[in-house]
């Protein structure tokens, strides 16, 4: 039987759940916490939150959860739940502007692990493309046109934005391989290997302050509750363009609430590193073939 929550508005759905996205680099910021924590905590609230959806929805109890697909989930959430302590880890050692702009290269690091180990098919185009959005990631690191000294933790920072994004794209080749699986029981199955694996390393040495909750329980139901039902019930009724074009909504509103509220504006090497990034997506995604070599071809 036809959802009508989820066939109506997509494009709008999706729109609302990027913005929602772009903020959670502040969210986490203001919970004051260090990213393990951070992130032990928006798996207790998102794993609530999608238990009650799914159960409620009828989701619960899946009988098509055999043993290799919880174990094929589990898999994808040990890396999802390290991308997000990397991405939060990228937050504090350079700013919520620059991680969320090189994160944005996971698609590409999804094709490559796709090439690379499942052997799929990778077109010169797709390689152009992604040496153009590697490009990209070097000019919005930061590194390129810095008027002081790059410090060692910034350049950490870079790299565990990256190995978010990398972590990210596995979790994305594991989840493809779940068939006809509900993504919300994805993300649960994500949530509860998250709570396993990180309450050992959570900080139950310091009480949470008060004022942490609202932040903490905001990016749990907010961010990987309600964004998430929202993408993923958008993204089958939306074409390619559309969805690849929506995406960018994500690192705008991050880098907006980067300058508004913590006076990090985004300088011209790194504006020019999110174009070529931004490009080099949508070109990948939608198959463009490079002007030059049309232009040879005929």
């Amino acid at each position: 039987m036809p959802d009508p929550i989820s066939d109506r508005f997509p494009a709008a759905r999706l729109a609302i759940a990027m913005a929602i996205i772009g903020t959670v680099g502040a969210f986490a910021t203001e919970t004051r916490l260090d990213p393990v924590t951070i992130v032990f905590w928006r798996c207790v609230f998102g794993m609530v939150f999608l238990a009650a959806w799914c159960f409620l929805r009828g989701y619960l109890p899946d009988r098509t959860l055999s043993w290799p697909r919880l174990g094929r989930a589990a898999l994808g959430g040990i890396c999802m739940v390290l991308s997000w302590v990397s991405f939060f880890a990228g937050f504090r050692m350079t700013s919520i502007a620059t991680t969320t702009i090189v994160y944005h290269i996971q698609p590409f690091f999804v094709v490559l692990i796709g090439a690379t180990l499942l052997k799929e098919r990778i077109t010169v185009d797709q390689i152009i493309w992604m040496l153009g959005a590697f490009l990209g990631v070097v000019l919005a690191s930061g590194l390129v046109g810095a008027t002081a000294p790059v410090s060692t933790l910034w350049i950490l920072g870079i790299v565990m934005s990256l190995g978010a994004a990398m972590l990210y794209a596995a979790a994305t080749i594991l989840a493809k391989g779940l068939g006809e699986q509900r993504p919300e029981i994805t993300v649960l199955c994500q949530t509860i290997v998250g709570i396993v694996m990180l309450a050992p390393f959570a900080n139950w040495a310091e009480p949470v302050p008060l004022a942490s909750w609202g932040w903490l329980t905001s990016i749990g139901i907010l961010h990987t509750g309600i964004a998430y039902i929202l993408i993923y019930s958008a993204y089958p009724r939306l074409s390619t363009p559309v969805i690849g074009v929506l995406t960018f909504i994500y690192p705008i509103v991050a880098i907006i609430v980067d300058w508004a509220i913590y006076g990090h504006p985004l300088g011209m090497a790194q504006a020019a590193g999110m174009l070529l990034i931004a490009c080099g997506t949508l070109g990948v995604r939608l198959g463009w073939q490079i002007p030059w070599r049309r232009i040879s071809a005929a």
